[in-house]
Formats: C-alpha cells, sequence, structure tokens
C-alpha cells in the first residue's frame, strides 16, 4: 500500500537583501588641476593653433569669394583655389583614408598624441576648463564651492560661468554653419533675422554640443563614448611611446624631507603626493599602469617633474616611454632605433603613397566635367532634308575661376553633325545645361541603336572630355 498523504514541498529560503545594490556606479566629478610645464604649454599651443583655423577660415577671402566654402545649395565645394563638384567625392574618400592612416601611424608611434593635444573635445574642454577656473577659482575652491549651500556667491558665479560658456557654444555652431553658408551673409542674416530654419537649427545643435561636451560630459566622452580609446590597444605595441610610470625606481612609496636619500631609507622616488592625479583630465591613476583612460597628454609627467626639482630629484619619474625601455632601461637614442618597425613602414609607406596619388590627381584633373542625358521626350525624329535626329542635354560644369568657352564635337558615325556649332560660354565655377542636337543622314546607319561619343573641349587650355551616349536609329 502506498502513503496517499501529499508529500511536503521544497522551499528555497531567499534572503531579503539589507539593502539595495545599484547597477551603475555614481560619476564623480573630475577636477583638474592646473600645472605649468612643457607638456602643457604645448596642449595651449595646439589650443590657439587649431581655434585660429576654425574660427579664422570662413572670414579669409580667395578673391572674390569665401576661401573654404562647401555650398551645398548650389553643390559646388571651394578650397582656396579648387572647385570641386559631387562627382569629385573620391577625393573626399581619399583625404578621409589618408586621415585614418595617419591617425593609425602616429598612434603606433606615439599613443594617443591627437587625443592628448588636437582632438577637438580635449580642446574645447580646456578652454571651458580656463574659463571655470578664472571665475569659481583653483581647484580647491571649486569643490568648495559645489559642496558649499546656495548662496549668491555661488549663484552669480554658476550663472555667469555658463553665460560664458553658452556664448562661446553659440560662437563655435555660428563658425560650423558658415562653412556651408557664405559667413558674411549669415552674419548679416543674424542681425535682420532672416536666418534659415536649418541654419538656426544647426548653430543651436552644434553650439549646444559644445556646451555639452565641453562643459559637462568632459572626461565622459573620452572615456565612453569614443571609440579610439576602445581600440587604440589593437594599434599599440610594446615599442609604443606612451605616458609610463618607472614603477622599479617609485617604488616602494613614501614622504621624504628634500635633499634626503631615498634609498638609504628604502623608500622609492615616489613621495605618494597625488599631484599627478589632481592634473589629468580624466582623474586617472598613471601609477596603476597603462590604462585605456590616458589620452597621452603628459600633464603628469609635468606634474612630477615640478615635485622631483622641489625635491631635488632627477626628472622623469613619470616620462613618455615605450614598455620595452621600461623593462630593459634603454637610453632615448635605443627608443628612437625601434621607430622604424615594421609596422610604422607599412603605415608610412601606405600613406606616401595615397598622397601622391591624391596630389597627382588633383593636378591632372580635367578642369571641366560633362554628364550627358538623353532627352527621352525625343527619342528619335525626321528633321528637315530627311535626316535623322536624337536630342541631348549636355550639363558643362566649369571647375575654374574664370569665363570659359567650350565646343561640342561627335563621333561614332560617318556623317554626325552636332549643333549647337557655336562655342558654348559657362561662367566661372558655374554648371549650364546645354541641348544638343545630333542629325544623322537618311540611311547612314541601321536601325538600332549606336554609341556615340561627345567630345567636349575647352577654348582655353585645350583640355578635353569624351562622354559616351546612344545614337536611335528609327526602323
Amino acid at each position: 500500500m502506498t502513503d496517499s498523504a501529499p508529500r511536503p514541498r521544497r522551499v528555497i529560503p531567499i534572503a531579503a537583501a539589507e539593502k539595495n545594490v545599484g547597477l551603475y556606479q555614481a560619476h564623480k566629478k573630475v577636477y583638474p588641476r592646473s600645472i605649468d610645464g612643457v607638456f602643457a604649454r604645448w596642449r595651449w599651443v595646439m589650443v590657439f593653433v587649431t581655434q585660429l583655423v576654425f574660427y579664422g577660415m570662413p572670414w579669409l577671402e580667395w578673391g572674390q569669394r569665401q576661401a573654404v566654402l562647401f555650398d551645398l545649395a548650389s553643390r559646388r565645394f571651394y578650397i582656396f583655389g579648387l572647385v570641386l563638384y559631387p562627382q569629385d567625392l573620391i577625393y573626399l574618400t581619399g583625404l578621409l583614408v589618408i586621415s585614418a592612416l595617419s591617425l593609425f601611424l602616429f598612434t603606433a608611434v606615439a599613443g594617443r598624441l591627437w587625443c592628448g593635444y588636437t582632438c577637438p573635445q580635449t580642446v574645447y574642454s580646456e578652454m571651458f576648463l580656463w574659463i571655470e577656473q578664472k571665475i569659481e577659482g583653483n581647484r580647491t575652491a571649486r569643490i568648495r564651492l559645489d559642496d558649499s549651500d546656495l548662496s549668491i556667491e555661488k549663484l552669480v558665479k554658476k550663472w555667469f560661468k555658463h553665460v560664458v560658456w553658452l556664448g562661446i557654444a553659440l560662437w563655435t555652431g555660428f563658425s560650423f554653419v558658415g562653412y556651408f553658408t557664405p559667413i558674411r551673409d549669415l552674419g548679416m542674416a543674424f542681425l535682420q533675422t532672416r536666418m534659415t530654419g536649418w541654419e538656426i537649427f544647426w548653430v543651436l545643435f552644434y553650439g549646444f554640443a559644445t556646451y555639452g561636451n565641453a562643459g559637462f560630459m568632459r572626461e565622459q566622452v573620452c572615456m565612453y563614448m569614443c571609440p579610439y580609446a576602445r581600440f587604440q590597444s589593437a594599434m599599440f605595441d610594446r615599442d609604443t611611446l606612451i605616458v609610463s610610470y618607472d614603477a622599479a625606481r617609485g617604488e616602494p612609496r613614501g614622504v621624504r624631507a628634500k635633499g634626503t636619500d631615498a634609498r638609504a631609507q628604502g623608500q622609492g622616488d615616489c613621495i605618494d603626493c597625488s599631484l599627478c592625479v589632481q592634473v589629468c583630465p580624466t582623474g586617472i591613476d598613471i601609477r596603476q599602469g597603462l590604462q585605456y583612460e590616458c589620452i597621452g597628454c603628459g600633464l603628469c609627467v609635468d606634474a612630477c617633474n615640478t615635485v622631483m626639482d622641489k625635491l631635488a630629484s632627477p626628472r622623469g619619474l613619470i616620462r613618455y616611454a615605450t614598455q620595452n625601455s621600461m623593462a630593459g632601461g634603454w637610453s632615448s637614442r635605443q627608443i628612437l632605433r625601434r621607430v622604424l618597425r615594421p609596422r610604422v613602414l607599412i603605415y608610412s609607406g601606405i600613406l606616401v603613397a595615397l598622397c601622391i596619388g591624391l596630389l597627382a590627381s588633383l593636378v591632372i584633373r580635367t578642369p571641366f566635367k560633362v554628364d550627358v542625358v538623353r532627352d527621352r521626350g525625343t527619342l528619335a525624329r525626321i528633321a528637315e532634308g530627311g535626316r535623322i535626329e536624337n536630342v541631348y542635354r549636355l550639363q558643362i560644369m566649369n571647375a575654374t575661376e574664370k569665363t570659359q568657352h567650350y565646343r561640342i564635337e561627335a563621333r561614332g558615325l560617318d556623317g554626325l553633325q552636332a549643333s549647337p556649332e557655336q562655342p558654348v560660354e559657362v561662367g566661372p565655377a558655374q554648371s549650364r545645361w546645354v541641348a544638343v542636337r545630333l542629325q544623322l543622314p537618311y540611311g547612314g546607319a541601321q536601325p538600332g541603336s549606336h554609341p556615340v561619343y561627345f567630345d567636349v573641349r575647352a577654348a582655353e587650355g585645350g583640355a578635353q572630355v569624351s562622354e559616351k551616349a546612344t545614337f536611335m536609329v528609327p526602323r
């Protein structure tokens, strides 16, 4: 007999959590400390150079027009004396490929120098941080101000800072749009409140993107949003020059007085002052080794050298070095010998070849372009005199800064004639549609389609472009 009584169910006890556990770490604001040194000065040099180019280029004139203008409305791109059309997209592609390879090359040689000195995120963060320091004070004063209760002083400083930030951000957006709309016309349209909706949108969009990224997000863009930080390890090797901490010399850390022998006290040269951490824009401790957050700015090198000078110790506890040089104690000359390694030579060879090819293509390019569009409304017809006529539309694009005259001829069939016979005039950096009639004597070709070629020749310079088309002969 089996027992019919129900069997007790097994219960897995679940203990209630004593406290809630957050899945995300709260962001801690980084308060970079200002420092003076070689690399800090170089960063400011790059700030001035990059912003002088960005803000000043739209105001530079070339002849009777803006020197650099990407006129999307008329589909023409002006770069000093060069006029490009959408058909010249290959040059933009080549420029992007060259930029990417240059980034790979510089990263393989010297790490993230682009990030530390010329990246727009770094440059504008440095500018906004400088404004913050001038208004709110040094690192200690900024921390104290943020931790204090709301007051008139805090309110005035915060509002004044954000007003200045917004002014720079909006001017940045205005300058950005000035590359696509003539900036002088854009300025007059702003003063007369005649800016278009798209112009207003992009000024505000780019301006507030600058305001948010440089004023609030700062190092978070480099750490979490920039893909370059994630795949940089694929371009690094043990001979890449990076910011490095000499642990063999610096450890063990300990406080000591000026002029004392650290080794005699059983200590390293590092006194654990944490100044290298305080000046870091991303708030990392370089003494923990290479980290993806490091942008290679070298401010920790300036800070450490300042401390070493005060302690009468040799500089270079934190310095630009390679992993192999740190492990083997190499000199600067030995490090430079490893620069021309296979990876660097391959990058350099491809980069040089692309640059030469792009420049050669620009030099030998034909200074005008031709597009042939068949008039689909009239495929073929019998004209006066019993001649067979096909009608085409040719777009002639003048890529020079002078008025040009072009003569249109046709070939491919015996007796083929093109009209108009007079040269066609096209203004500087303009395009013109021309209706062209091709006529063939009746019986000059079998019924069907026949390939023909339009030869467009410039009267000035003798350049010629040939475009293929189809001539229809009715049955």
